[in-house]
């Protein structure tokens, strides 16, 4: 596998993670509402499983506020989301009202996953450092672009953000245990490594 960690289905989502929300242990994301589709009640699903429609697999599901979502049917799909309903949704209106919601599934019913695969959330948030110990900031988020993953990382003056593309290369050590990423960027892309690189050269 090229990736040092790739992210295993299915998986966290950077949405709420960007935001900042916090996600209980047990739980991960596995999917979002997009808003409404047609005028029966029907929504558009972003699924965030290797296998979109697997989604429904894992009722019930939560809400952020733990509230349970005991079936979704899958339906159909649209460009970019799964078309579906969902249990107790019957208007326009109250699928409208749904959209941006998260839906979580508890971390024992996913499946286990190989030494060198993460969900997104078990990542979001931990010390990136560079191979010679310094702090290169927080994983903030992470993308997925259809190739490579790539680590969203949050300078430590929380005004810059660097994008990691999440390979064995560039992510060689994810220790969850001590929440602690080492990060060996290429040359340049942190804005301090190439401030220290350009004064060496001068000396």
């Amino acid at each position: 596998m090229g990736g040092a960690a790739s992210v295993a289905p299915p998986f966290a989502h950077p949405f709420h993670t960007d935001a900042g929300m916090p996600m209980s242990d047990d739980r991960i994301v596995v999917g979002t509402i997009a808003g409404s589709f047609g005028v029966n009640g029907d929504v558009r699903l972003k699924s965030f499983c290797a296998d979109p429609e697997a989604l429904a697999n894992y009722t019930p599901l939560t809400r952020a506020d733990g509230s349970q979502i005991m079936t979704i049917v899958i339906k159909g799909q649209t460009k970019g989301s799964l078309i579906a309903r969902v249990d107790g949704i019957t208007t326009k209106e109250e699928a409208d009202g749904l959209r941006g919601m998260d839906l979580y599934a508890q971390r024992d019913q996913l499946p286990s996953l190989p030494d060198d695969e993460f969900y997104h959330t078990d990542l979001v948030g931990l010390m990136t450092y560079d191979t010679g110990g310094a702090k290169l900031g927080r994983v903030k988020a992470v993308q997925t672009n259809g190739a490579d993953d790539l680590l969203e990382i949050i300078s430590p003056s929380d005004k810059d953000t660097v994008l990691v593309p999440f390979t064995k290369a560039n992510v060689p050590t994810v220790d969850l245990a001590s929440g602690r990423i080492v990060v060996d960027p290429p040359r340049g892309l942190f804005a301090d490594e190439a401030d220290t690189q350009d004064t060496s050269a001068a000396d």
